[in-house]
């Protein structure tokens, strides 16, 4: 869903201007597209890191 098309009930002007405090936090909701609020790179960031962290740690048991 996006917020180009949509207008506040506050404010009544487009929710994509940001206007007042409603439409900021509108648009914030709505294009926070993380997972459990984080954004997209740093969930990447972390599936790295622990990837890295299972090569090591196999690394240093024997990777048998």
């Amino acid at each position: 869903m996006s917020c180009e098309h949509l207008v506040c009930a506050q404010c009544a002007h487009p929710v994509i201007e940001g206007r007042c405090p409603m439409c900021r936090a509108s648009r914030e909701r709505m294009h926070n597209h993380g997972f459990a609020g984080l954004s997209p790179a740093l969930v990447a960031l972390l599936l790295v890191a622990l990837l890295l962290l299972t090569l090591a740690a196999e690394h240093l048991v024997g990777g048998a």
